[in-house]
């Protein structure tokens, strides 16, 4: 138990910015820590599902409510996946060789396509939480979704092959009770998949296709740009595809406005 315990707060520590006393890093306790990853997506969709129904009781404007639910993942988790997207964002841009490419995921300072994508990124994700947040099965949704991009994430990080033999992707492949942890992330998609399809039939695998498709997309691109993952792509594929999942909702929901109100 206490391991156990050792694992959930190593995930924590290391994936939010949810104060966690005694978190150890031993290489004991990170064996399982990606099992408990997709945890901080719980703690993440509830907030925004709590505080959309709130914004919504209190009468706040759609708008309004869409910007607090686009902070709420960067106020909980500090910004650690947005940094790997706008790292991969100026790599990719870059038209340089794959070394190249792997030189300016590591470089500190941020370019011209990082700022330009982190636009997209925030106005897509205002415009998509404006749209989502009153409605209720769609908040609902997008709770999961949350969920669902930290078990893609992961699975990523087991699977793929490493771009580099250095990096928090590399160390927690290496460190991570693959078999255990693979398939408990398999058991998360699948329970996750299901649930929002019993939830919305028609949104909720809308939902969930389009992550199976924006990881396809992914992996596709890591493979053949970086020749494998590393920390900062995982972090660009999961808030790609929490944007592009909570998009798809948005339009879903522009199906029947109003019919999935909050009570």
């Amino acid at each position: 138990m206490k391991r156990l315990l050792n694992n959930i707060k190593a995930a924590f520590a290391m994936f939010s910015r949810i104060p966690v006393p005694g978190a150890d890093w031993s290489e004991d306790n990170l064996r399982l820590m990606l099992c408990f990853f997709p945890w901080i997506g719980i703690v993440i969709g509830a907030v925004c599902i709590a505080a959309a129904w709130a914004g919504r009781r209190a009468g706040l404007e759609p708008v309004f409510c869409g910007a607090i639910l686009t902070l709420v993942p960067v106020v909980i988790t500090g910004g650690i996946h947005l940094d790997g997207l706008l790292d991969t964002a100026d790599a990719l841009n870059s038209c340089q060789e794959k070394e190249q490419r792997l030189r300016i995921l590591k470089d500190p300072h941020t370019g011209a396509f990082a700022i330009i994508h982190a636009g997209c990124y925030f106005v897509l994700q205002l415009g998509a939480f404006s749209q989502l947040s009153s409605h209720s099965k769609g908040m609902l949704l997008a709770g999961l979704t949350f969920i669902l991009s930290r078990s893609w994430s992961g699975m990523g990080v087991l699977t793929l092959p490493k771009a580099s033999s250095e990096g928090t992707a590399a160390r927690f492949s290496r460190e991570s009770s693959t078999g255990v942890v693979r398939m408990v992330l398999t058991v998360y998609i699948i329970i996750l998949s299901a649930a929002m399809s019993g939830l919305a039939p028609v949104m909720g695998t809308a939902g969930w296709l389009t992550a199976l498709l924006v990881y396809i997309w992914y992996r596709r691109k890591a493979l053949l740009y970086f020749g494998g993952t590393t920390g900062d792509l995982s972090g660009y594929f999961l808030c790609t595809c929490e944007m592009m999942v909570t998009a798809v909702l948005a339009v879903c929901t522009a199906a029947d406005p109003g019919v999935y109100g909050w009570p």
